[in-house]
């Protein structure tokens, strides 16, 4: 199946649901063949310009579509697949959930025996085609797996890991969205306190850290190994890092990290 012609529901279009649209949309999947639902469609208006089907029957949404994304909270998972799960048909439909912290046997228990499951973990930088997707999966063969792979790539990138993993993907990818924007705002703030207005010291940062970023994927090298490039003797680079240290800043990253993720292990 080719992607445009691709009929997707996305249940409980919030953020991660919309990324996920217009992302797919962006992508070459005809607008159309996409159903998002959600209770308060006013947040959704304009993904309806964009000639998405936006209303509020999950049941619809399902039997009008092939692939269905399941986008609610945690809380309401059970209400939702027990709405849809009687027009869920094994031989038909491939269920993924990006919902955190729902293992694929607790989706399974609602479904029809056999249904392709998948579990995916985007971020919200599937909007502009730029996500790092992790996937795990159930029931699936070789053409069920090249199709969501095909869904998810027009998003970004896309690694396929074991379930066990699935809780640490949401916390490094997920969370770590919002973790390198709180590192960028800091940045910017310090930007402006040495002397640039907020623009210059945006652009500035932006930049740099796309730069950073970049050099690592292409070189395949280590940060460490491009943090030695930049730090002279007696320079300006290692006096700022240092001190950046001294006051934990590493330290202070990898806790937050275990912090998200013993949350969601509670859970």
């Amino acid at each position: 199946m080719k992607i445009a012609e691709l009929k997707t529901a996305i249940i409980g279009c919030g953020n991660l649901g919309r990324a996920l649209a217009t992302g797919m949309a962006d992508g070459g999947v005809d607008p159309k063949n996409i159903n998002v639902t959600r209770r308060n469609l006013a947040p959704l208006a304009d993904l309806k310009k964009r000639k998405i089907n936006v209303h509020s029957d999950n049941v619809l949404a399902v039997q009008e579509s092939s692939v269905i994304i399941l986008a609610v909270k945690p809380y309401n998972v059970d209400l939702v697949l027990s709405e849809i799960a009687p027009h869920i048909d094994a031989k038909k439909h491939i269920v993924i959930s990006v919902i955190t912290g729902i293992s694929i046997a607790h989706i399974g228990k609602f479904l029809p025996t056999g249904t392709p499951i998948f579990r995916a973990m985007p971020n919200t930088a599937a909007d502009v085609k730029e996500s790092l997707t992790c996937i795990c999966h159930t029931h699936a063969g070789p053409a069920e797996i090249d199709l969501v792979n095909s869904i998810f790539s027009v998003l970004g990138t896309v690694l396929f890991i074991h379930e066990e993993l699935m809780e640490a993907a949401t916390v490094m990818g997920a969370c770590g969205i919002a973790y390198v924007m709180r590192f960028i705002r800091a940045m910017v703030q310090g930007g402006i306190e040495i002397g640039f207005d907020s623009k210059t010291a945006g652009a500035i940062v932006h930049q740099t850290v796309r730069g950073a970023s970049e050099l690592l994927i292409v070189r395949n090298s280590h940060p460490e190994g491009e943090i030695d490039k930049v730090t002279t003797p007696k320079g300006c680079t290692i006096a700022g890092l240092n001190e950046m240290e001294h006051h934990g800043f590493s330290s202070a990253l990898i806790k937050g990290i275990k912090a998200s993720y013993e949350k969601i292990e509670k859970h």
